[in-house]
């Protein structure tokens, strides 16, 4: 089976979702089976009828994947070799301190040539460029010595899966500004299996550690590269600000545990834009700390901007909020969505205990096919990070925005269930029609909210007109009341991608 993936600027990428070794030549789709072109087919259907909007937030904006840099060296000066077999963990190390004498000189570029790279985890610098060719794979080592063992996130105060320390990342950074990774689509392998053998026979002495982790950092530019096979989570910025996200191709088995593709943390101003991630988890998930750590720890997660977002999951969902939102999340717009065989389409995770909020949030103009639960709001997920968290510190759930949504081989619309003496308020759904398998579609309890123009028709929790106060978030920032909201989106048409890419082969 094949999906397409078309972003920003008329690039074109297809992808099989039958494994994970890399990308599709469009050229070769003709001789694939009946079944690929079907669901472009469904696709084709489900975008024609599709608006997402062309504004972008201005902090998108302001960054680029291009910065010259007057200082250029190669891996290969430093020794490196392109084997697979010789591990250049020193080599990286070396070239990097070596840039680092060019950081008040305009900054630097390390580049890495064709070949397979075997390294260790290495730090950056900042006012650096890692740039990547299109036929180089940086890959991870799979001896645990290797990635050394740091403290652990102070907004979670553990390590996310057992108490103590976490593995470093394979490629790290922390309190660093003007960094970019990029390439001409250059591979990033984490050679997470050995990893997830050790997770699930419960062998691990550490954390898992992301493919990829900034902390603290603010100007940063992830772009044009693939990403394989993670240990754990892939691209993880924490405690960042400016941070630009795109063009990235993120690929691992569904059956590889917590592979999440993209997991902002505890960040703001994030720009995340026409990605294809195939993984075990969360496509994207936006966090901000767990429960007492991140409520002490006080990082929210705020002013983030995603669209054009292709993928599939099958143990988890296209887009989630939490279950870690202890520091806060507000303020996202999501738009231009497309989600296939995944458990859950649109999903907020949170429990007692986690305080915190999920407010102003806005997600339009999505398509799902073969989704278990298309929409989803959690507020039992009680994972903790100890005993020690408060019981009765409830978190907030408000100006939830839904809309333009279409789905088809749904199995239930939506599960939609609140804390008791903790109702999710002003949770609103208009023109959403999705086609669901369920006698029952809907599932509601300690919510409210308004709908318009949802099929099938939803729970009485959420009404057909709007009641004394009640708003609709509308991915501004400042919620707009519901009597006020258009009911038609008013956002520009695209030309449908997959229509256009169907009549190059008609």
């Amino acid at each position: 089976m094949v999906t397409l993936v078309s972003g920003g600027g008329g690039w074109l990428q297809v992808v099989d979702l039958g494994c994970c070794s890399g990308v599709v030549p469009a050229e070769k789709m003709m001789s694939r089976s009946a079944s690929a072109l079907q669901v472009l087919l469904v696709f084709a259907t489900v975008f024609a009828a599709t608006q997402w909007a062309t504004s972008s937030a201005m902090y998108c904006n302001d960054l680029t994947a291009s910065v010259h840099r007057p200082h250029s060296v190669s891996i290969t000066e430093f020794g490196a070799v392109n084997d697979g077999v010789t591990l250049n963990t020193k080599a990286f190390k070396n070239a990097i301190f070596y840039l680092s004498s060019f950081a008040d000189k305009g900054g630097a570029e390390l580049f890495v040539p064709a070949g397979r790279w075997l390294t260790g985890s290495f730090n950056l610098i900042s006012h650096l460029t890692v740039s990547l060719d299109a036929d180089a794979v940086i890959i991870g080592s799979q001896d645990s010595s290797d990635w050394p063992v740091i403290d652990p996130l102070p907004s979670y105060g553990r390590g996310r899966e057992l108490p103590g320390k976490r593995h470093q990342s394979l490629i790290f950074g922390s309190n660093l500004t003007d960094v970019i990774i990029t390439g001409a689509n250059g591979t990033i392998d984490g050679q997470g299996e050995l990893w997830w053998n050790w997770f699930h026979n419960h062998t691990l002495n550490y954390t898992r550690p992301p493919l990829l982790e900034l902390m603290y950092s603010d100007r940063v530019v992830i772009s044009n590269l693939t990403f394989m096979n993670a240990p754990f989570w892939n691209i993880h910025p924490v405690y960042c600000s400016q941070v630009l996200v795109q063009h990235l191709t993120i690929l691992a088995p569904i059956s590889s545990p917590n592979t999440d593709g993209i997991d902002p943390d505890s960040s703001s101003n994030v720009c995340i834009e026409d990605c294809y991630i195939r993984n075990g988890d969360d496509i994207v998930v936006i966090k901000s700390g767990w429960d007492e750590y991140g409520i002490s720890f006080a990082h929210p997660s705020s002013n983030i901007s995603i669209r054009n977002i292709t993928g599939q999951t099958r143990n988890s969902a296209g887009i989630a909020f939490g279950s870690e939102m202890s520091g806060g999340i507000s303020d996202v717009r999501a738009e231009g969505l497309r989600f296939i065989n995944s458990v859950h389409g649109i999903r907020i995770k949170t429990a007692p205990g986690r305080g915190g909020y999920v407010k102003n949030i806005y997600i339009a103009d999505v398509s799902m096919d073969n989704v278990s639960i298309a929409i989803r709001i959690t507020g039992n997920y009680g994972e903790h990070p100890d005993d020690n968290y408060d019981k009765n510190v409830l978190p907030v759930i408000s100006n939830i925005t839904i809309k333009n949504v279409v789905g088809v081989n749904i199995g239930t619309a939506g599960m939609l269930l609140g804390i008791q003496g903790d109702i999710f308020s002003n949770i609103c759904l208009s023109n959403v029609s999705l086609s669901s398998k369920s006698a029952d579609p809907w599932n509601c309890s300690l919510v409210k909210g308004f709908s318009n123009s949802v099929a099938p028709e939803i729970c009485e929790q959420l009404r057909p007109s709007p009641g004394p106060g009640q708003v609709c978030y509308d991915g501004n920032s400042y919620p707009v009341p519901a009597a006020q909201q258009p009911y038609k989106s008013g956002a520009t048409r695209l030309q449908n991608p997959f229509l256009k890419f169907i009549s190059l082969y008609s």
